[in-house]
C-alpha cells in the first residue's frame, strides 16, 4: 500500500493554518519540521516555538486523489504559498523503525556512549546510555547536549548529587548516574519530558537514584553539580533560582548558549560562581562555574 504525502514550506506564522488545512482535507497525520537548518532548543515555559521556515507535512490515505488534493490546497491558499506545494507517493513501511534506523551509537568523550535500540557498542570500558529519539528534547544530537555529555565524561561525578534543571529526556541526569553520581533530581515544566525521563531512567536501571519533579512543585535543595541545558534568555531569567542550587565547592554547567550570549549569561551568575574557560562546539558554548 502507498500513501500520499504533501509538503509545504511556509513562514512559521502560517504553519498552524496549513496544519489545520491538511487536517480538514483528511490528513491522517501532520508533522512540522525545520526547513532552514535552524537550531531549536528547550523552549521557555509555556512557549510553543516554530522554525522561521517551517515545513508542514501531511500524510493522506492511499486512495486520496492527488490532483483533487492539489486543487483543494490551491483554492484555499494564495498563489505565493501554494506554489511551494509538493506531493509524493510513498510506500508503506515501519515508520518507527525507519526513524530509529537514522540514529547510530554516538560517543561523547572517552567512555560515554548513547546507544539506540538494535545497535551495539564494542568498547570494553564504555558507559552506555540506552536511549532512542523521542518527543521530549534531548537525544545527544544537538551540540549543546554533546557539550554537556562531554563535560560529564571528562569530570569525576562519582558519589555526587546532581540536579538536571530543564531535563528534557533526562539524558544528562541519567548520564551522570551511569557515570557514578549518587543521586539525581530532574526538573522540567513539560509533563511529557517528565514521562520521557522516567521511562529512560527505568530503561537504564537508574530509577532508584532519580527523583523527577515538575518545576511548579520542586522545593529547592542544593547539589554538588547543577546542569542546565536551556536557552540563554531562560538561564538569565532563572538565575536567582538556579544559582542557589549549587552547593559550596559545587559546579554549575550551562549550555544552550550562543557564543555572543556567553558574557550576558555569566554576568547573571556572578554572586558565588567563578567561571573557567568557555567550551565551544559550532556556534554554541558551555559555561562551567565553580562555587566559592
Amino acid at each position: 500500500m502507498t500513501w500520499l504525502q504533501a509538503h509545504l514550506t511556509v513562514d512559521k506564522s502560517r504553519a498552524p493554518l496549513i496544519e489545520l488545512l491538511f487536517e480538514n482535507l483528511g490528513a491522517v497525520a501532520v508533522t512540522l519540521g525545520d526547513a532552514g537548518d535552524e537550531p531549536m532548543l528547550e523552549p521557555a515555559p509555556g512557549a510553543t516555538p516554530l522554525w522561521q521556515a517551517t515545513r508542514v507535512t501531511g500524510l493522506f490515505e492511499h486512495d486520496t486523489d492527488a490532483d483533487s488534493l492539489r486543487s483543494a490546497i490551491n483554492q484555499a491558499l494564495s498563489a505565493d504559498v501554494s506554489r511551494h506545494l509538493t506531493l509524493e507517493r510513498i510506500d508503506d513501511r515501519d515508520w518507527e523503525r525507519a526513524w530509529l534506523d537514522l540514529f547510530k551509537p554516538m560517543q561523547f568523550g572517552e567512555r560515554l556512549w548513547i546507544r539506540p535500540t538494535g545497535h551495539q557498542v564494542e568498547q570494553p570500558d564504555a558507559v552506555i546510555l540506552d536511549l532512542d529519539p523521542g518527543l521530549a528534547f534531548g537525544t545527544g544530537t544537538h551540540p549543546t547536549t554533546a557539550l554537556c555529555l562531554e563535560w560529564l565524561d571528562g569530570h569525576s561525578v562519582t558519589g555526587k548529587s546532581v540536579i538536571d534543571f530543564g531535563c528534557g529526556s533526562g539524558i544528562l541526569a541519567i548520564a551522570a548516574l551511569k557515570l557514578g553520581a549518587a543521586h539525581a533530581v530532574a526538573i522540567d515544566h513539560d509533563p511529557q519530558a517528565l514521562t520521557a525521563t522516567l521511562d529512560n531512567a527505568r530503561r537504564n536501571g537508574v530509577e532508584d537514584r532519580l527523583e523527577v519533579f515538575h518545576s511548579s512543585v520542586f522545593e529547592p535543595r542544593q547539589a554538588n553539580l547543577v546542569l542546565a541545558n536551556i536557552l540563554a534568555n531562560v538561564l538569565i531569567e532563572l538565575a536567582p533560582q538556579i544559582e542557589p542550587l549549587v552547593a559550596a565547592d559545587g559546579d554549575l554547567v550551562m549550555s544552550g548558549i550562543l557564543r555572543e550570549q556567553a558574557d550576558s549569561v555569566m554576568q547573571a551568575y556572578t554572586k558565588r560562581l567563578h567561571f573557567g574557560p568557555i567550551k565551544h562546539k559550532e556556534d554554541w558554548v558551555l559555561l562551567h562555574g565553580r562555587s566559592s
